[in-house]
């Protein structure tokens, strides 16, 4: 379900009401604990945090006009998904995440490759979704995104 939001504000405005809550908590969350430098908006339909153009101007390689994307935040049919490529790109971040969530969260860990669902709303792990966004600097997220277009 791709939003037309212009705005974060919007994207969460036109939500179900009994998204909303948890949206504004989620959206809250990164936005504590998101490292300096990330910028937040709507990138590809969804809530997005991402390196703008004036700390990398080469924006995103699929589509150099957009700024190089981290993480997002979506409602989806049956779920509300976190996305964070950290995870796709950084097995030990991958790797502490599978382990960590298990500490955390009663629900079944229900993931794709950066995709991660969440179908109950009350089983969402927010001081664990905090704790991921603290897990990479801009900087770093960089390097680690350059790496891997090498490869």
């Amino acid at each position: 379900m791709r939003s037309t939001a212009a705005s974060p504000e919007e994207y969460i405005a036109q939500l179900p009401q009994d998204r909303k809550e948890v949206f504004v908590r989620l959206r809250s969350v990164i936005l504590k604990n998101l490292p300096e430098g990330f910028s937040e908006g709507i990138n590809y339909g969804m809530i997005g945090y991402f390196v703008p153009h004036s700390r990398y101007p080469q924006g995103y390689h699929c589509n150099p006009k957009l700024p190089l994307p981290f993480m997002s935040l979506a409602s989806q049919k049956n779920s509300i998904n976190v996305y964070h490529s950290g995870i796709y790109t950084d097995k030990n971040l991958y790797n502490w995440w599978v382990k960590s969530y298990t500490k955390h969260a009663t629900a079944r860990l229900d993931m794709g490759k950066s995709c991660i669902r969440f179908k109950k709303m009350d089983a969402i792990p927010f001081e664990l979704i905090g704790s991921l966004c603290r897990k990479i600097s801009v900087k770093q997220w960089i390097t680690l995104y350059e790496r891997c277009l090498k490869k």
